[in-house]
Order: C-alpha cells, then structure tokens, then sequence
C-alpha cells in the first residue's frame, strides 16, 4: 500500500543548517563584535582569553570575519556571563549595563535573532516512544496494551525520550510494530457480526453464584478453593431462560500456599454434578502450573440449573507440607446454540456503529467512511481520498477470500493503518499564503498534535479535533490548556517529565548497599576488615584457595551473613516506590496547585507516608497513604534536592558521590553543565593511597582532586554543591559524621554565595539564583514540549519564558501559556522544497 512514503521521506531526511556568512555580512559582524563587544571582553575577559592565554580552550581575541559567526562559543559566553560565573568573582567584574551590552550583542550579532520573528528550529519527524504509543493505542482503540513488553526500550536524548532526532526507526522495530499492530487489531475488533452468547463466570462473578458453602476445612478468604486436607463442598444455581443446546466449561486449578520446596504427597477425589448428574469423579495430586479444562453438552429447558462441587481427602494422617486447594478457576456457559440466538460481539458497535449495509454500494460508502473516520483519527488529520481507497480496497480484498468475513477485511485495514508511517510518526503541514521571509505557522492538526503528545503523551481527543476542523484551535489555546491540564490523561506529563528531569523513573533500579553504607555511618573495624577480605577472596575461585584461604572465607562470610540479617535501614523495592511516589506527588502539586516553582528548590512540607516518613526519621505520620506533610522549623528537608529518589539516583553504590550530586544540580537546577572530564583522569579512590583515604574526610579527598589544574575549574563549581548534601548518605538518611569524621557542609558558590548549611544553600537557590533556575527549567521543559534540543536560536524563546516566570512569581501555569505560544510550538521553518 501507498502511504504518502514519498513526503514522509522527505520530511525525514532533511538536516537545516544555517547557511555561513555572506563575505559582507562578516565584515560587517567583525566590526560590530570591534565597536560593542571587544572592549568588554579586553577590560574582563582577556586576561584569561586572550593575549596567547586559553583557559579552558577559549580564544576571544582570535576571531576573523569568517570565524567571529561561533554560536556554540557564543552560546556558552552567553550562558557563563548570564549566570554570573565568568568572569570569575575574584575578578574585576563588568557593570549590570555592561554584561546586558554584551549579552544583547551576542543575541543581535553572532546569533542574528529577530525578536519579531523567532526561528522556530529544525523540524525533525517524531517517531512515537514507547509511551505515546501505549497512550494513543488506548484512546484510539481502547485497549491497554503493554508496549514496554512488545518494543525496545527508547533511547533518550537531551535527558528525554521523546526527542525526534534519536526516535530512529530499525527493520526489526517496523517488524515489531507490524507484529503489534496484529495483537492490537485482533483483540479489539470483532471479526464477525454474530457469535455464540457466552457467560464467563470467574473471580468474584462465580463466588456470587455460590449459596453459602459449607466449609469443614482450614477456611480460606478464597471461596472458590477447595482445601485436599477435609471434606468441604460448593454448590451454586444458574438461571436458563431459553431452550437449546449449552455447553458447560469447567477449569480446575490445584495450588500451593507455602515457599516450601518439597513435595506433598496428599491426595484428594474432586466430584462435580450437574443436575444432580456425576460429570466428574476424579483423583488430583498437586502437580506445579496445571489446569485441568472439562467441557460437557447440555440440552437444558428454561429453569434453575444446579452445579455442585464435593472434595474429599484421600490421604489421612500425612503432613500438610504445601496447604494444598483445589481452585474453581473459571465456569463458562455457552449457548444456545441455535443461530437465532447470537448476539454481537463486545465492542461491534464501537467499530461498526449502525447497521452494516447489504446492498454492494452501499456497503462501499459504509466501508469508506468507517475507515475515513478510523484513519483520520489515527493519522490526527483528516485522510486523503487516495489513501481512503487504497483501504477500501484492501478490506474487500481481503473480505472476498473464502472464509473471511467482512469485518476481518476492515481488520486488516485497520492494521495496515497502525503499521504506517502517518500513525508512528507526527507528521506536520503548515497553513498556506505565508509571507516571504516569515516562518509558516503550523495547521491547526499538528498544534492539536503538539498540545496533545505535550501534555497528554497521547493523541489529540475529540474536542480538539472539532476545534482544529473549524481553524479555530489557536483562538481557544487558553481554554484548551486549562481543559486539558484539568484532565486526568495529564497524570503522564507530570510522570514523564518529572520521572526524567528528576530521574524519580530511575529509583527503582538504584542498587545501594547497605551494609556498605551503615558500616560508613557506623564504622566497626572488625567489621569493616572482614568485609575487605571476604571481597578479596571471593574473586578466587574455591579449588584455587588454600587451606587458610578456605577457612577465612567461611569466617569473614558467616561474620557478612550475621551482620546482613542485623536490623537497619536498607534501599529495596517498596521504600524506592514510596521515594518515586513522593517526588512525583510533590512536582504534581507544584504544577496543579501553580505554586511557585522556587518551591522546588527550598520549602517546608513534602509528601510521605509512613514507610518513607520512618526512613526520614520524620514522626506522625501513619498509614501507607501518601499525604502532604508540613516539616517542622529548621528541618532540612522540604525542597526536590533533599528527596530519597535524587540522594540515592546521585550516590555510588557503597556511598555518596558529592561530584554526581554537584553535576545534577549544576545540570537540572542552574543550567550551567560542567565540561566532559578530561581524558586519564584518575578516580576519587585513586588520589591518595588506601590507608589515607580511611584517614581523611572527603572533603579533603575532593580537595586533593583539585590539585590538578585540569580539575579545578570544574570541581570549583561542583564540589561545593556537592558537599553541601553531605548529612544525608546513599539512601538519603541524615547523619552527622562519617567514618567517625564530622561533616562540614559549608561552602561558596562560584557565584560568590557562601553558606553553612543545606538549609543555607536551598535558600539562595531559591532566592538569589531563581533567575538561573527559570533558565534552566523553561529549557527542560521547553526540550521536552518541542521533542528537540535547545539550540543558539531558541534564546529569544527561552528569555521570553523566564520573563512571563518572573512576571509571575514563577507560576506554572504563566511557564505553560508561554511556551504554547512561543514561535517553536506555533511555527516550522519553511522548507521550500518541491515535495514530490
């Protein structure tokens, strides 16, 4: 089948790259760059950056009119002279009017932005990730389907898995989404008009058919298990209203109750009357994962028919080693069977509303604007009637074969719909007439699109397809955000962008130690010795180990062992849920309540039950309901950086890492990324040898670090950060010392704040570097709302969105009407490519 492959094609493969300056326009550049920007650079920047000196790999007094258009050194000038981290604070530093002067250069020369008509960036097709799939297939078929168990996991990029330049599409992921889109189309759409009435009665459904049972053994709150140890029976009542021929379906299931590995040898005689009539009379031993299916024919007269369920213990005095029941699974009743009785399948009127027409051209018409409907749904646009007939065709197709059925032809219409092109990937088409030199702004389909994979992660709902009908999405794009961040499908913007911003998606698979931490928190030599040894011998193996070896191993292990089953804290499962659960409840409040954002960084409550409120060492809270919960004065919680989820994500397995900790939050809170670490760069570990590093604090082992001048710049920005989460270990417990040193959490930022404690660092994040972290987070958010990296011409956009934050106070609700709005969400670079 022909999908538009050809302008797919296109729209993939094109890379835009801005075209180099004009011979002019660079002379021009360079004497702009001569006149406004290098005075300020000779009188702060040169000592460092020029006059044959290059800190850090920068030159400012090198550049050329062909090599003065540098937007990624630009870029970075921009970003370190806004945060205030360059030049450094024991320098001479440039006036408010002279570091606005540059910054405006910069936007104006090398950058060329025009503030009246933003570049909205590269368009990049976005392949759905795995959630966008998930979503979209549940509101457009209405099945749950598991995509993370049917497709690879997406690969991320700029911190996100929606991002279009890294949603590639492999030969096996097309064979995996044609494989899905069979499963997908077989169990939602009915195959045929008519089937046999089935009755299935399961779970709680068959415990209500039962009459009170009469239950002799060690009762269980299951009444639909039947115990092999003493006789106990069930009988229930089923109501026939219409003659014909029935058939019954039993499915029997024996289970174990206990971790016990050995065998039960106890037996028992299961009988089951239907009527009074013996179907079954049959012995049953506990065999593992077994289901036993009986299937009976009947023909009934209306009335009440009875079953009856009778066990009886075939084996007395043996031990009940398993706690073995026989289980009544299922019971499904079928018919009648005479044709006249069938019904419409689950779900007929969903895919085929109305009557389906007998007449030939009629049936044509019904068949076109089913699948009409279908694509354009799947598609988020209306569908060309080239692509209407290519379906109608294969449907009839497929429905002229002997034994198909007319609704299997629309089926596999159907799948061929979910394997295309136009349904994997968001394809976008800008409104006509635009005027010469001016980005086009995209149709009313691809921004209904873009709110939707925004906000919902999945397909654009009725009322914005009614809206995008009419044109008029752009005029109600107020009214449909509050709607839509109102509705409940917004759950997957707040776990999507928090669970990756924040990393709380990864804390299920944080593995700490936490022996290896307690011990750090709790030093035992003795303890601490053993576990260095029995390390060192497990790496040889059994047969190569000498006498001595062999008995030390035994010691030092059952020594580990004794010390394992001790009582303490320990990261596992449910408590790394209970961590997730809380920075997601705690980011949603923030967003839904349109708090202010720098209640993120620094505040006095957060959400615990009592799992997480007992590993915080915080009292009063009961129950594993999660609940908001106000800290008393002075705590040091409160605020995103001082959650379980972000101290143990940014901890090494044995113990903190302030470095990781330094690098979250110069990465996901100033925006102020540090450099790639030098090559050959030795690890913390590595500095000082074993016995010192014992001896000193690792405060001082950082500061050993930043003896090598390759490290300093960086370590200078990280380690403050870093040191100052210190008190709280691995698993984010709060502790006072290490290895019986006290830990000294002072600092001074690189922008020249210094502080005594977290309390003190959280309070300038939020204060005096807030500006920073607006920065910071309309880029994440705007990364993750375009599915693409920030780019030198996305700095217009982003000064727009920290301006309506600070307009705000910085509410949320101020950060999501901006960016909806902004040029990057509104418009696409125009390609001017013949599309044929």
């Amino acid at each position: 089948m022909h999908f538009h492959v050809s302008k797919f094609c296109l729209f993939w493969g094109l890379a835009l790259v801005n075209q180099p300056l004009s011979a002019g326009d660079g002379d021009r550049l360079f004497k702009s760059f001569q006149s406004e920007a290098e005075p300020i650079l000779d009188s702060y920047c040169y000592d460092c950056h020029g006059f044959g000196t290059s800190k850090g790999g920068v030159t400012l007094d090198e550049f050329s009119s062909e090599t003065i258009q540098d937007h990624e050194l630009w870029l970075r000038v921009l970003k370190n002279a806004r945060a205030h981290i360059m030049p450094p604070q024991e320098e001479f530093q440039p006036s408010v009017e002279e570091r606005n002067r540059l910054l405006t250069w910069i936007k104006t020369g090398p950058f060329a932005l025009d503030l009246e008509n933003p570049d909205p960036g590269k368009l990049t097709v976005q392949r759905l990730n795995r959630n966008e799939y998930q979503n979209t297939i549940r509101d457009l078929i209405g099945v749950e389907f598991v995509a993370a168990d049917a497709f690879p996991a997406d690969d991320s990029g700029e911190g996100f898995d929606n991002i279009g330049d890294i949603l590639t599409l492999s030969p096996m992921l097309i064979e995996k989404y044609l494989d899905a889109a069979n499963q997908i189309i077989s169990k939602a759409v009915p195959t045929t008009p008519r089937i046999l009435p089935e009755h299935v009665l399961a779970d709680e459904a068959l415990v209500d058919l039962f009459s009170h049972p009469t239950i002799e053994d060690d009762a269980s709150n299951d009444d639909l298990q039947l115990s092999f140890y003493s006789p106990s029976n069930r009988t229930a009542s089923y109501a026939i209203k219409t003659p014909g021929k029935y058939q019954v379906v039993l499915s029997l299931k024996p289970v174990s109750f206990s971790s016990f590995s050995g065998f039960d040898y106890n037996r028992c005689r299961l009988v089951f009357k239907i009527d009074g009539e013996t179907k079954i009379e049959q012995e049953f031993e506990y065999i593992s994962g077994k289901t036993f299916e009986y299937t009976f024919e009947h023909d009934w007269k209306p009335g009440d028919k009875r079953f009856e369920f009778e066990v009886e213990p075939l084996t007395f005095g043996l031990e009940k080693i398993k706690r073995l029941k026989m289980r009544i699974e299922k019971l499904t009743v079928r018919g009648p069977f005479a044709r006249e009785h069938w019904i419409q399948p689950e779900n007929y009127d969903r895919f085929f509303p109305g009557e389906v027409p007998h007449d030939e051209s009629l049936r044509t018409k019904y068949t076109r604007n089913l699948l009409s409907d279908f694509a354009s749904r799947a598609y988020r646009r209306p569908v060309d009637e080239e692509t209407v007939d290519q379906l109608t065709r294969l449907s009839e197709q497929v429905a002229s074969q002997k034994g198909y059925t007319y609704e299997m032809g629309i089926s596999q219409a159907m799948v061929a719909v979910l394997a295309s092109p136009r349904f994997l990937f968001r394809e976008e088409e800008v409104l006509p007439n635009t005027a010469p030199g001016k980005y086009p702004l995209i149709d009313d389909y691809s921004l209904a699109s873009r709110l939707s994979y925004f906000l919902w992660s999945s397909m654009p709902d009725e009322e914005l397809f009614r809206l995008a009908r009419k044109g008029r999405l752009r005029e109600n794009l107020d009214t449909q955000l509050k709607r839509m961040m109102a509705d409940k499908r917004s759950d997957a913007f707040i776990k999507n962008f928090s669970g990756q911003w924040l990393h709380a998606r990864d804390i299920e698979s944080v593995n700490i130690s936490s022996l290896d931490v307690w011990l750090r928190d709790h030093p035992n030599p003795e303890a601490m010795a053993a576990r260095e040894e029995y390390s060192r011998l497990r790496e040889i193996p059994n047969a190569l180990r000498t006498p001595e070896q062999k008995e030390a191993y035994t010691r030092t292990r059952a020594l580990i062992r004794a010390l394992s089953s001790g009582e303490r804290p320990e990261l596992k499962r449910p408590l790394q849920r209970a961590m997730r659960q809380e920075t997601e409840l705690y980011f949603e409040h923030i967003i839904r309540e349109d708090r202010s954002l720098s209640e993120l960084l620094d505040s006095d409550y957060t959400f615990l039950n009592d799992r997480l409120a007992t590993h915080y060492a915080i009292e009063g809270v009961k129950g594993s309901k999660f609940r908001k919960v106000s800290l008393a004065p002075g705590s040091p919680r409160g605020g995103i950086l001082t959650q379980g989820t972000i101290l143990a994500y940014t901890s090494n397995p044995t113990r903190t890492s302030p470095v990781k900790r330094g690098v979250f939050i110069l990465e996901n809170i100033l925006g102020t990324p540090p450099a790639a670490p030098p090559p050959n760069i030795p690890a913390l570990e590595d500095v000082a040898n074993g016995k010192d590093i014992e001896a000193i604090s690792l405060r001082e082992t950082l500061a050993l670090h930043r003896e090598d001048a390759l490290c300093r710049s960086c370590h200078n920005r990280m380690d403050p950060l870093g040191l100052a989460l210190e008190n709280f270990n691995a698993m984010g417990i709060w502790r006072d010392a290490e290895l019986n040193q006290a830990i000294e959490t002072d600092g001074v930022l690189i922008t020249g704040e210094s502080f005594s404690s977290i309390q003190e660092m959280k309070r300038i994040l939020a204060n005096e570097r807030i500006k920073d972290f607006y920065y910071c987070f309309s880029e994440k958010l705007l990364t993750y709302a375009l599915g693409r990296g920030m780019e030198y011409y996305d700095t217009a956009t982003i000064d727009q969105l920290v301006e309506a934050l600070k307009q705000s106070e910085g509410r949320p609700s101020a950060l999501l009407a901006a960016i909806v709005h902004s040029a990057p969400f509104q418009k696409r670079r125009n390609l001017n490519v013949n599309s044929n």
